[in-house]
């Protein structure tokens, strides 16, 4: 299955609000995820609601959860389609992550977080989106012929503002797909 869940933007919205996101899930996947996924994904999408309730997101824009890239065992989290202010395709990529911290690696594009019960080198979300998005770029020709832009990015919705995530050594990354952390007020110029 190479969507697990595909909606406009309104429908998105009502399913969160109507709590109906876990049994869609579950009714599309079976037990293809467990008790601690779905609870990421119940939080996860709480967080994307907010997000995509900004105005300059129409109600037809597209929400995609969970997008298996196809000859690959990835998956995106969550997609956002429609178009841009040209009026030109997009697709937005989020990676999506539960994570509070991160700390500093000597590797390229990796940090170490604590995720599956443990302490663990994993690639950077930035890092991670950005691989995702290349290879949808380099392999899927529709991409190119409808010049569908896609625009990577990842949402830490946990994580406070510190030195590791937005750190220089992963520069080239976040340029490619910026990291949006947790909203505080500390950063957050508005309040």
């Amino acid at each position: 299955m190479p969507i697990i869940y595909s909606k406009t933007k309104k429908e998105f919205i009502d399913d969160v609000f109507s709590n109906s996101i876990e049994s869609f899930f579950v009714r599309e996947t079976g037990p293809i995820f467990g008790g601690n996924q779905m609870t990421a994904i119940r939080n996860s999408m709480n967080y994307m609601d907010r997000v995509v309730r900004d105005s300059g997101i129409p109600d037809n824009a597209g929400i995609a959860i969970e997008y298996k890239i196809p000859s690959s065992s990835r998956r995106i989290d969550f997609i956002i389609t429609g178009r841009n202010t040209n009026k030109d395709p997009i697709a937005v990529l989020v990676e999506l992550k539960q994570w509070e911290n991160a700390e500093l690696t000597e590797m390229d594009g990796v940090v170490k977080t604590f995720v599956g019960g443990a302490v663990r080198e994993v690639e950077h979300p930035s890092y991670q989106v950005w691989s995702y998005a290349t290879f949808i770029k380099d392999f899927n020709e529709s991409i190119e012929e409808r010049n569908i832009s896609i625009e990577p990015c990842a949402y830490l919705h946990n994580y406070e503002k510190d030195n590791v995530i937005e750190n220089d050594r992963y520069r080239f990354y976040l340029d490619q797909a910026p990291v949006f952390i947790k909203l505080t007020r500390k950063n957050c110029k508005i309040l």
